[in-house]
């Protein structure tokens, strides 16, 4: 899909050139980072966002593609009723075949007449008596003669009309190939425009999905906690926590989190790139619900429900990264959004995200299991209650900063934690690119 793909492209943009990414989505950060004099500024033609069709414009998509249907369909019509046609008698080629036939039947029945006649004359001719006069034998010559000629003339009209014959079945069956074709190709221009109007009737229904009705506001704050490293293989847990900074109650708020590995040193990436090899699965479980639960592109929000003013709730973050991964870094990323009964919306105006360190499995020892489905154990929650940037003391002993929403303008390697993490949203199917829409379309209005 079109705006899928653009959706896409701001992720590409985003891991490799976190600079453009950062004005182009405001969904992921409030404050671009300062241009260095080695940077060039974003153009507009830079950004994926500008190319996202409007509302009227999916609409005329939509009403254009059903008039180029309802033509091929017609089209199609006409033209499979063109190939029947040839088969009726009425047709002029049709026709032309059966009087051309005719004529040859009678061309043939005339040659075998001709034939026979002139065989009798011949036979005539040598059945005469040694005692037949020379005016006898004249008129046997004579008659042998003309059954000669006519035999001739008969063949000759009966090849002119074999040949007749032959070029009006060429010339149906041409045009029964001709239509064949025709017909042919209109199927696949019915096909192409089906597919073309499933595709904007498509466009159109993610447009109205995702809405333009909802805006950034600072309602929701969320905050991340956890520790600086974590080993492949064995799960880790991190603190999430969102608050309601609104003067009143929210009906229902949710949470949207992902995690990914950023690619090695001197790993390619570009709009190619197969993010999904990069996720780091997350599951989550809260004190409504004590099992881990996985994220899936059906349920891919954490769904916290009502939230008084003032209130916080906190949920946990359960990492694992693949016991075959190498070390490096990775990101855990999350952001808020909600809904009222009256029908407004809002979506967090910051983000948070916490980089971490992932050390190598020990190949001396199997990857440890995950804790029990049903025993999860609380841990500390951010101390933070308003979604920005928190010093909490670890499992562990050790202490990490939650970043959200503002990054530091100090290059790409600040950026990229960020891109990923929105890559991380689109390999999942999960709602952070298509919030980024939304609340582009909402500060827009």
């Amino acid at each position: 899909m079109k705006i899928r793909r653009i959706l896409a492209t701001a992720v590409a943009a985003a891991v490799t050139t976190p600079v453009v990414f950062l004005s182009a989505a405001p969904a992921f950060a409030d404050t671009k980072p300062t241009t260095s004099p080695s940077q060039k500024p974003a153009s507009h033609e830079d950004d994926p966002e500008d190319d996202m069709p409007s509302l009227e414009e999916l609409k005329a998509a939509v009403a254009l593609a059903q008039k180029e249907y309802d033509e091929a369909v017609v089209d199609l019509d006409k033209a499979k009723a063109d190939l029947k046609a040839l088969d009726k008698d009425d047709h002029p080629l049709k026709a032309a075949v059966l009087d051309a036939k005719k004529a040859a039947d009678a061309a043939a029945a005339a040659k075998t007449a001709a034939d026979e006649a002139l065989a009798k004359a011949e036979k005539a001719v040598a059945d005469l008596p040694e005692t037949a006069t020379d005016e006898e034998k004249k008129a046997a010559a004579d008659a042998v003669t003309a059954a000669k000629t006519a035999a001739d003339e008969a063949a000759a009209a009966k090849t002119a009309a074999d040949d007749k014959l032959k070029k009006a079945s060429t010339a149906l069956s041409d045009a029964s190939v001709a239509a064949s074709k025709v017909v042919g190709l209109a199927q696949k221009v019915k096909k192409a425009a089906s597919e073309k109007l499933d595709e904007a009737k498509e466009e159109l229904a993610f447009f109205e999905e995702i809405g333009e009705e909802c805006t950034e506001d600072s309602a929701v704050k969320v905050a991340l906690s956890g520790p600086k490293t974590l080993t492949a293989g064995k799960p880790t847990v991190f603190s999430l926590r969102v608050t309601n900074t609104s003067d009143h109650a929210l009906d229902v708020v949710n949470v949207f989190a992902n995690a990914m590995r950023q690619p090695a040193a001197g790993e390619e990436i570009d709009e190619e790139t197969d993010f999904t090899k990069l996720v780091i699965p997350v599951e989550w479980s809260s004190p409504d619900v004590l099992e881990w639960t996985s994220f899936t592109e059906e349920f891919d929000s954490i769904e916290v429900g009502k939230l008084a003013k003032g209130a916080s709730y906190d949920v946990k973050l359960r990492l694992t990264v693949d016991a075959k991964a190498a070390a490096g870094k990775g990101t855990v990323f999350a952001y808020g959004e909600y809904e009222n009964n009256d029908g407004s919306c809002g979506i967090g105006d910051d983000f948070a995200n916490l980089t971490f360190d992932i050390l190598a499995a020990d190949k001396g020892h199997k990857p440890e299991p995950k804790p029990s489905e049903t025993t999860a154990t609380p841990t500390p929650a951010p101390s933070a209650t308003t979604g920005g940037n928190s010093n909490t003391t670890q499992q562990g002993g050790s202490s990490n900063t939650s970043t959200n929403g503002t990054l530091a303008a100090t290059g790409a390697n600040d950026t990229l934690p960020l891109g990923y993490a929105a890559a991380g949203a689109v390999a999942l199917g999960a709602g952070a690119l298509v919030v980024a829409r939304r609340r582009k379309a909402g500060a827009q209005a």
